[in-house]
């Protein structure tokens, strides 16, 4: 199984992920799966592995803080005092932010180095040159994605010399927009990655947990009779979806604006006219609209304009719906859909 490093650093951070490092470590440590790390992962975590743990550390801390809250506010004097003491006794079990972060971290750090470390090879580079100057996934969306098509060349490559009879493959990640197909199903590669995968022999993921389930590890071993827990999303992973989501609603919007001005439903003018909104709804201000062409040109530059719609109803429908709900996650009220 080879993990994309946004994997490790996602499940690092993630409290609900815990089992799966348990998991891991004893498939491991029993011969029944094997770890692929190229060394562009390996890098890549420890060059993150700082940051994840402030993160992760801040995370604990608001959550702890809620905690503290709620009980100070409902649970009266004499619990409140109770809770102190538990956090503030520096012979507490329970473990500081930091402490928690940084043993997430270590078990992380502990399986990778376990891998099989995969050296990047001069091949590589070129067959990932190529997919760059050919514009294949990864690098279809216009970013620097070199790193992201060493991995997935180092995989295709594990396979070729490493592959016995009888041998099953997996890549997981949760790097969607850059290996996942951009239409429909995200759950299947890119079309251009297609051909390293099939049914059986190698097969596409974008979670540990679907990965783990359809290698039958639960029928391999009793202790995996347990379910896995749904991962719990960080506050950036809320935040980061928020944004995409309004970018997306935003640049609809905008080019509907932009068939309006076509047809001659909206004008743009100079300057608005100081008059009540009814009477000026459909001018746009030349300066205004000059931004907007700007913003529209960094959205598609950033997803790529193919995938900015057209949305049919039920799309449309679904992304308001996904962004009032992760709005009201984060404190807003039900329907606030303001872009």
């Amino acid at each position: 199984m080879l993990v994309d490093t946004c994997v490790w650093l996602d499940m690092a951070k993630t409290p609900s992920q815990s089992k799966n490092f348990d998991f891991l470590l004893n498939l491991r440590h029993d011969k029944l799966i094997n770890i692929i790390v190229p060394q562009v992962v390996l890098d890549e975590f420890m060059r993150n592995r700082d940051r994840m743990i402030v993160e992760y550390s801040k995370s604990i801390t608001t959550t702890l803080s809620r905690a503290k809250e709620i009980v100070v506010q409902q649970g009266g004097k004499r619990r409140s005092r109770t809770l102190h003491r538990l956090f503030d006794d520096v012979e507490s079990p329970i473990k500081t932010p930091k402490a928690v972060a940084e043993h997430a971290a270590d078990q992380i750090e502990t399986l990778i180095k376990a891998g099989d470390i995969v050296q990047i090879s001069d091949a590589m580079k070129i067959r990932a040159s190529d997919r760059a100057m050919q514009k294949k996934a990864p690098f279809h969306r216009d970013k620097n994605s070199f790193n992201d098509a060493l991995i997935i060349e180092a995989y295709s490559e594990y396979i070729k010399q490493n592959g016995k009879p009888g041998d099953r493959f997996a890549f997981v990640t949760h790097n969607t927009r850059d290996f996942s197909s951009p239409t429909g199903n995200s759950k299947l590669p890119h079309p251009d990655l297609a051909a390293l995968f099939s049914k059986i022999k190698s097969r596409y993921f974008i979670s540990i947990g679907d990965a783990l389930d359809a290698m039958h590890l639960k029928d391999a071993v009793p202790w995996l009779d347990e379910s896995y827990d749904q991962p719990i999303r960080s506050m950036s992973d809320i935040s980061d979806a928020i944004s995409e989501l309004l970018d997306r609603i935003w640049y609809d919007r905008h080019m509907v604006s932009r068939y309006k001005i076509e047809v001659g439903k909206e004008k743009i003018v100079p300057k608005l006219p100081e008059v009540p909104w009814p009477k000026r709804k459909n001018l746009i201000q030349a300066d205004i609209w000059e931004g907007a062409l700007k913003s529209a040109a960094k959205v598609e530059k950033k997803y790529g304009k193919e995938n900015l719609g057209p949305y049919s109803k039920f799309d449309w429908g679904m992304m308001n719906g996904k962004l009032s709900a992760l709005r009201w996650v984060l404190g807003d009220e039900w329907d606030m859909l303001d872009t």
